[in-house]
């Protein structure tokens, strides 16, 4: 970190602090945090960036899920086979994350956060409620199968990862936006470990701008916990459509070439 200037150091530090915000709220503060780094560190490799990324959202992760469990109590039969399918898929993911372009899934990506951005939008009274469409070995099945295609997902590219796991336990399982973002907050942690699991071997983080950045990742996950919490449902609902439109301005703009 000593050939960084200041100004990059702060630069990553306070989107880290955004990126933890937006994190423990609603999911996605990846793409608020990987895009900076890739700014931030133009001689670094892929494998490092996403490898000092995960350590950083890993720390901020950690307090948020911590927080939620805490003040939530979210229930073991569904966040456990949750977080396990997640983590082995993040685990595969990681995997092979050099052989997976981040091109090929940007069209994808774009076009599921316009879907999932739409059917919220017009569906106001989605997220306010806990109505389970499925119930004993179904609601099992279709939990481990939705973590472990998001967890790949998150250990092959990752970001947006918290928002589709928020959409997902909304959406196809019928939580509210509160009880789903705690779900989903501790399936990300189990995303992470397990990709760190892989990356760390390799010797790919970058330890002391990852800790710097954990620590300002960490403070965005405490705070944004606690304001989701504590402006409930609704809260959550406004700021996954603010956070999705954001990642569809970001995607379709790199996409057609705007930045």
């Amino acid at each position: 970190m000593g050939d960084l200037s200041v100004e990059v150091i702060l630069f990553l530090v306070a989107a880290a602090l955004v990126a933890g915000f937006v994190d423990a709220v609603v999911g996605g503060g990846g793409l608020v945090q990987l895009p900076a780094l890739l700014v931030g560190l133009p001689g670094a490799s892929v494998v490092q960036i996403a490898a000092t990324n995960k350590l950083a959202s890993f720390c901020g992760t950690s307090i948020s899920a911590a927080t939620y469990v805490r003040r939530i109590r979210p229930d073991p039969r569904t966040f456990l086979p949750l977080m396990l399918a997640a983590g082995l898929g993040s685990a595969g993911g990681a995997l092979v994350a050099s052989m997976l372009p981040r091109s090929a899934f940007d069209p994808i990506i774009l076009v599921v956060l316009v879907l999932v951005g739409g059917y919220v939008w017009f569906k106001p009274s989605v997220g306010e409620l806990t109505s389970l469409r499925f119930q004993g070995g179904r609601h099992l099945t279709v939990v481990a199968l939705t973590g472990l295609t998001i967890g790949f997902y998150d250990g092959a590219i990752g970001p947006g990862t918290g928002s589709f796991l928020v959409f997902a336990l909304v959406g196809l399982l019928g939580y509210n936006f509160l009880e789903a973002s705690a779900k989903a907050k501790l399936a990300n942690w189990a995303t992470n470990l397990a990709a760190l699991a892989v990356f760390i071997p390799q010797g790919a983080v970058i330890w002391d701008l990852a800790l710097v950045m954990a620590a300002a990742n960490v403070t965005g996950g405490y705070l944004g916990a606690r304001t989701a919490m504590a402006r409930g449902a609704r809260f959550v609902r406004a700021f996954f459509l603010v956070v999705v439109s954001g990642f569809v301005v970001r995607l379709g703009g790199g996409l057609l070439g705007w930045w």
